[in-house]
Order: C-alpha cells, then structure tokens, then sequence
C-alpha cells in the first residue's frame, strides 16, 4: 500500500486546536503515515509531534508556515527542512509573529464599535500558550462570547480579509521569504496558492518568476481549489518544474471541511522534496 502523507497541518502552537502530540495519534487514526507540521510562523511545535511520532512510527516533516505578500496580496508560503536555529529566519519569524500581537488591539477596537466587544484577557483564554497569535484566537474568543457560532462565521462575517473587522498587519515580501527560507537550508512551496485573494496575481508567469527567485513547489490539491484549478495548477507546475503537493491544511475543529488527509501528497513527490533537503543539509523527517 502506498504511503499517505498529508503535508501541511496545525496544532495548537499556532491555530490549530490538538496539541502536537494529540494531531500525530489523530494522523495515525486516520491512516496517514507521514505529516508536515507547519505551524504559522513558529518551529516551537515540532520536537513534541516528532517525539511523539517515533513512538507510534508515524513521520513527522518539520515545516513553517510564513505570512507573506506578493504585489500587495497575501500569500502563504510553506518551509519545509529549515534549520529551527537559523538566525535570519528566526528573526523574521519573531517579527511576524510580533505584527500579530501588535495588531490586536485594533481589532479589539473595531470590533468593539461593531459591538462585539472583548478583552485582551479573552483572547489570551482562547490563544492558550501559542507563541503565534492569529486571528483564529479572536475568532475562538468570539464563539466563547456567542457573538458567533464558530470560526468560519466569525471570518465570514468579521475577521476575514476586507471585512469589516479585519486589520492589516505585516508580511514578509515573498521573494524575502523564499531566500530565508532557502539560507535555513529547507524548501519553499507557496500553499493554496489559488485560494481566496490571490488567484489573480498567482498567474503562470508569477509562478516561472518565483521558481526563478527559489521557489520550488505548489499546494494543487487543497480544499480551496475546484477539480479545474487543480488540473491547471498541475500543468502550470509541470511547466514551471514546482513539485506538486497535496494537503488536508487541518486545524482540528478549527477548520470544519478539512479533516486530516483529505488531501494527500504524491510519495514521488514527496521523495524529491526529503532529497532535496537532505542535499542541502536541512532536516529531514524522523
């Protein structure tokens, strides 16, 4: 039986909501034998997942998922094998992460003047000990509150980009993000890239351009893409030479249609990705 690698999840160290440990059981119980943990903007979940995947056989891919923007669009960009300890990526995560933080309380204001009002320290309860701050944590703090029923209502109608409680806040220029990534010795694969708010800037001549700056692979099979995006994000990543990949992008009962491996990764895929970044001496999975 082939392999089943579902390359891109969260746990609770960002915006998921299992604990690294509880998503590793959670992957094997849904009959996966490989995850890419890419918590948002911090490595601080995966010593406990790979621990806890050594105990159970599963394989744990260490990943990061960076907040980025590519002609003033949102896009977000996965690091796959970067060295944790790398100072210029590191630092670059420390600054993203504090842009998260920085911005609460204009969302606490805006939302406020909607009459939604909450605290910090409601927050706080929903964020647990995440170092990565996110807008899924307002969210959680608004279901907490009954102001919604759950996080997708609280983006549809609050917190989602261009609505009317949403804030902007810092991303790191993709290109910029690419090369930390890449100088971290790992490999950089931009996620959904056709989902909300970027399908239009991520055309093919993007994606040739982005290969040429390091880019190496694209997120095809996701749940943000129809059966037809997904055949041309095929051939645009066959032209472009980007490994493909495919993902459940779960967050545990943070996201309700993304069950762990919904989406799955080629193992010829994912072989040439572990290879590449076992030639450029970043870290592999274990």
């Amino acid at each position: 039986m082939a392999m089943r690698i579902d390359m891109h999840v969260h746990s609770n160290v960002s915006d998921g909501t299992d604990s690294p440990t509880r998503l590793v059981f959670a992957a094997q119980e849904a009959g996966l034998d490989v995850i890419g943990l890419c918590d948002h903007d911090t490595f601080d979940g995966i010593t406990e997942a790979r621990e806890a995947g050594r105990r159970i056989g599963l394989q744990v891919l260490p990943g990061v998922e960076m907040s980025t923007r590519y002609k003033d669009r949102p896009v977000h960009l996965l690091g796959y094998g970067c060295d944790p300890w790398n100072r210029p990526l590191l630092a670059e995560l420390t600054k993203l992460r504090a842009s998260r933080v920085n911005r609460l309380q204009a969302f606490l204001d805006k939302l406020a003047e909607l009459g939604l009002p909450l605290t910090e320290e409601d927050v706080a309860e929903s964020r647990g000990l995440s170092p990565s701050l996110g807008r899924p944590h307002i969210a959680d703090a608004m279901v907490a509150k009954g102001y919604v029923a759950n996080r997708d209502e609280a983006f549809a109608k609050y917190l989602g980009d261009g609505k009317p409680g949403y804030v902007e806040r810092y991303a790191t220029p993709i290109e910029e993000a690419i090369r930390l990534i890449r100088g971290a010795k790992g490999l950089a694969v931009i996620a959904h890239p056709w989902g909300p708010g970027a399908k239009d800037v991520l055309t093919g001549d993007a994606l040739a351009e982005l290969a040429k700056a390091g880019l190496e692979g694209i997120e095809v099979d996701h749940t943000d893409h129809d059966s037809r995006s997904r055949e041309m994000l095929t051939q645009l990543g066959a032209r472009t030479g980007l490994i493909r990949t495919g993902s459940s992008d779960y967050h545990g009962t943070g996201k309700l249609n993304n069950p762990l491996g919904i989406n799955v990764t080629r193992p010829t895929a994912y072989q040439e990705i572990v290879n590449r970044i076992a030639a450029r001496g970043g870290v592999g999975p274990a």
